[in-house]
This record gives C-alpha cells, sequence and structure tokens, in this order.
C-alpha cells in the first residue's frame, strides 16, 4: 500500500482521525463512515434489506445519499419498515399520509413507485423463488479488479443495465441503470471500495 498521503488525496483515499483509510466520499460524517465501514459493499442476502435498499436509491435519485441514510429510521417507521406484503397493501390514504410526513422525501411519483415495487415484488418472487436469488444472478461471475484511483470506479455497468431493464420489464420503477449499480456496490454484489481501503474485502 502507498502511503503518501498526497497520493492517498489524488486516488480518493483519506484517512481518518482514527487512522484509517477510507473511500473518499464518506468524508468524517460518523454516521456516513460507519455505513461506509459496516454496510456499505458487504454482501446482503435479505430479501426485506434488499427491497429496501432498491427502494431507498429511488428515492435518492437527484438527492444525496448522507440525505437518504439520516432520514432511514423515519424511511423505515413509515414504510413499515419496507416489509413488502405489508407495503404492497398501501392505498391512496397512505399516500396521503406519506406526503404530510416531514421525516421522508416527500415526492409522490417515488412514495408510489415504492407501492408499486412492493406489489411488483411478490410477482417476482412468484416467478424468482426470492428477490436474492433474482438479483445475486446480476452480480459479475469473475469479481473486477480493485477500482486504483476514484476514476475505476463506474456509474453503470452491463450488469447494472441488464438489472434495470429486467426490473422494469416486471413493473418496477425509479430503477434506472444508475440506480441499480449504486444498489450493486452498496449490496456487495460488486466491491468498490478502493484498493488500499481498510473496508476492501479482497
Amino acid at each position: 500500500m502507498v502511503n503518501d498521503p498526497e497520493d492517498h488525496a489524488v486516488r480518493g483515499l483519506q484517512r481518518g482521525e482514527d487512522g484509517v483509510l477510507r473511500c473518499w466520499w464518506c468524508g468524517d460524517d460518523p454516521e456516513y463512515v460507519r455505513y461506509h465501514d459496516q454496510e456499505w459493499g458487504v454482501p446482503v442476502h435479505d430479501d426485506v434489506r434488499l427491497f429496501e435498499k432498491l427502494c431507498l436509491e429511488g428515492f435518492q435519485a437527484g438527492l444525496s445519499w448522507i440525505t437518504i441514510l439520516r432520514k432511514r429510521p423515519a424511511f423505515r417507521a413509515a414504510f413499515a419498515d419496507f416489509d413488502p406484503a405489508v407495503v404492497a397493501g398501501f392505498a391512496a390514504a397512505d399516500v396521503e399520509r406519506l406526503l404530510q410526513d416531514a421525516g421522508i422525501v416527500r415526492h409522490r411519483g417515488k412514495i408510489e413507485a415504492t407501492i408499486a415495487n412492493a406489489r411488483a415484488y411478490h410477482d417476482l418472487v412468484a416467478a424468482e423463488g426470492s428477490l436474492d436469488a433474482f438479483v445475486w444472478r446480476f452480480a459479475p461471475q469473475t469479481p473486477p479488479p480493485a477500482p486504483q484511483t476514484i476514476d475505476d470506479v463506474p456509474a453503470v455497468t452491463p450488469g447494472s443495465t441488464a438489472l434495470s431493464r429486467d426490473l422494469k420489464r416486471r413493473g418496477w420503477r425509479f430503477v434506472g441503470p444508475t440506480t441499480a449499480y449504486a444498489f450493486m456496490q452498496s449490496m456487495g454484489l460488486v466491491d468498490d471500495h478502493l484498493e488500499g481501503c481498510a473496508a476492501r474485502s479482497g
């Protein structure tokens, strides 16, 4: 590992006050650092958490992830901890309730998309067995090499484009290729921690 601080900055790494090298994007916000260290890029196979993340990535569109992360407890309370069976039963009155909830992102299209996605989830599970089995089909068969700099981290890949296309075909909303790739990064389908980052699995 290169230990030149200037080289770290150029590559996209930063050393925290605890002396740990991390990807640049988490900054020094304690909540963001914890998310980077303990969640981002860790493989997830729980259907509810996968569903939650797809929905939250949709809510993030046009916003920063730290904004969504700070609101995540309120989102979970508002959307029944993202239990697809419960959310699929939300009606027009629930949409209006959610539009009055200052703790979440009050965007009608994204709220309605989350409800539609919960309904599409059940059709997908009926066809594929689980959301886990479905999404992990789109993980690279051979893990790509560790990104050396921030320029090596893509925003879209053929895998995310294929995942987005398949989800949309099944009735999911707010799941474009960029959103799909952010989901893949965060849920561990790919490991995009930079080479030298303490959280990198390899």
